[in-house]
């Protein structure tokens, strides 16, 4: 198993999405708060509009600065979906 970076801690928990390019706030809200949750060191979930999906983590550093990339997979009003 690979080794996961200290810095991923700092991700840990509950991230409210407060702003996207494509969708106003009313949107983002439909359902419950939309937010990103870290759970574990490589996964987590994702909700917005009336999605609800689940995330496959990864925590790398560009540029010198930390971060958390992901894809997702996801249910809700619509097909399901993926993405990057």
């Amino acid at each position: 198993m690979a080794k996961v970076p200290g810095f991923a801690k700092a991700f840990a928990g509950g991230w409210r999405i407060v702003e996207m390019d494509n969708w106003d706030s009313d949107f983002l809200d439909l359902v419950e708060e939309a937010h990103l949750t870290f759970v574990s060191m490589s996964d987590g979930e994702i909700a917005f509009g009336a999605l609800k999906g689940f995330l496959d983590v990864r925590y790398a550093t560009r540029d010198g600065s930390a971060g958390a990339e992901f894809s997702w997979e996801g249910h809700g009003n619509i097909p399901p979906a993926d993405g990057l």
